[in-house]
């Protein structure tokens, strides 16, 4: 008898962990390239959130956003918007600029996920404003460096290699500035198994190795 509640306690708590991965999701849309850019009024510039960023969740401050723009970022006002095949965009059809203007703390976008067993590293392309931007993970600000440049971007990395096998909450925001010109174009986030080097400790050589194996990857 004892035997056989010992085995049944196993399996019970194998069920457990299996159905509990079964449940975690990964991050999805990471490039903004599933985006439904369907105008909530027929001609205009807004489309319904959900539609714009599956998979995110956007904020103007510490408020949830049901719409935003598309090819229409504000110029002052602290927002989300979709660049969608104008040639604002980074690559694809759609990248997401973060403008954090003067009338809120940020302009954020931001979801829940399972971050890759392997994960060592949070990569992503950005055109950088001209005030702060945050990446946080798990509620921790993740420090980030430039890696790379490509002709209209900077490959941007940092370690998250703590919070790999883990269910937790990515955020990306650009925070307030008053003179209005933190305008932050973001596209191409990716989970890497490449760790990121300290500032000085990158040589060009291994610079130059991790960004062609990035492009190649992307390929």
């Amino acid at each position: 008898m004892k035997n056989y509640t010992i085995k049944s306690t196993v399996i019970g708590m194998a069920m457990c962990i299996i159905g509990y991965s079964g449940f975690a999701q990964g991050f999805v849309n990471l490039d903004f390239e599933s985006a439904n850019i369907t105008p909530i009024v027929t001609g205009g510039v807004f489309v319904a959130s959900t539609n714009a960023l599956p998979g995110w969740t956007v904020y103007d401050g510490s408020s949830q956003q049901t719409e935003m723009t598309v090819n229409d970022p504000s110029t002052g006002l602290t927002s989300v918007s979709l660049w969608a095949t104008n040639g604002s965009q980074i690559s694809g059809n759609f990248s997401v600029i973060l403008v954090g203007g003067f009338t809120a703390s940020g302009a954020t976008i931001s979801q829940t996920g399972l971050v890759p067993v392997s994960a060592d590293s949070l990569l992503f392309e950005a055109q950088a404003g001209l005030g702060g931007f945050t990446v946080t993970l798990g509620g921790q600000n993740i420090p980030f460096f430039a890696l790379a440049t490509g002709a209209n971007y900077t490959l941007y990395g940092g370690d998250i290699s703590a919070f790999a096998g883990q269910t937790q909450q990515l955020t990306f925001s650009a925070l307030q500035d008053f003179n209005a010109l933190n305008f932050w174009n973001l596209d191409n986030i990716q989970f890497s198994s490449s760790p990121v080097p300290e500032p000085g400790a990158l040589g060009s050589s291994a610079l130059c190795g991790l960004f062609l194996a990035w492009r190649r990857w992307k390929k």
